[in-house]
């Protein structure tokens, strides 16, 4: 579901062919640099010498840092969270969740979505990139584990497609909300509990909130 890591960047300028490799190693030098030097510090010079490549080769794909940031962040989204089957509506957010977890749990995570998320709060572009690079993308989980849900009869299908797109945003925004202020805010553990409980109110909610297709035979 999420394109891969490479193609992070939407800024391609005319010029010879993106190498990926090229990509990947400019995307992990930035985390790298972000832990080390931290946002105020962090330069395209230093992730440039960091990446092996030229200052011109970073703005022929990216405007600035902050645009270079988001992507290097959505790269790690996009790599490591997925979806698998894991037979269940209950299952499967406990498992997605717990990933989601661990990633911010990596210094490179968290240091670099706290720095343009407080940068954000003052750049409105850079608001909108996060957005279609990352929280965009990563709603597409959601989507899946509903279409899965609603398969295997764990949930309704919405015929009104305005309210199965809201139900969808208010899904994702309480998921990863959560996972956020309790791994980033209040510093708790996203441990296997904490998922099961949390998951479990979840569904109860979602169950209580849908309206339920009546039982097979009326």
């Amino acid at each position: 579901m999420n394109p891969p890591a490479g193609r992070t960047s939407r800024t391609g300028r005319p010029g010879r062919p993106r190498s990926p490799e090229a990509d990947l190693a400019i995307l992990a030098a930035t985390r790298a640099a972000l832990v080390e030097l931290g946002w105020s510090k962090l330069t395209m010079g230093d992730v440039a010498a960091r990446a092996g490549v030229a200052k011109t080769t970073l703005y022929r794909r990216w405007a600035g840092k902050s645009e270079l940031v988001v992507d290097a962040v959505a790269a790690l989204f996009d790599a490591h969270l997925d979806l698998p089957d894991r037979g269940s509506l209950q299952a499967d957010v406990e498992d997605v969740v717990l990933r989601f977890a661990a990633l911010l749990e990596r210094p490179e995570t968290k240091t670099a979505l706290m720095a343009v998320v407080a940068e954000s709060t003052r750049d409105d572009a850079l608001r909108a990139r996060i957005r279609s690079a990352i929280v965009d993308r990563q709603k597409t989980l959601v989507l899946l584990g509903r279409e899965r849900a609603q398969a295997r009869g764990e949930l309704p299908y919405e015929a009104d497609p305005v309210t199965a797109a809201r139900n969808a945003d208010l899904i994702f925004d309480v998921i990863a909300g959560a996972v956020v202020h309790r791994a980033l805010v209040s510093a708790e553990p996203v441990d296997p509990d904490w998922a099961r409980a949390f998951t479990a109110l979840l569904v109860a909610g979602l169950r209580a909130a849908l309206p339920q297709p009546p039982p097979e035979g009326r």
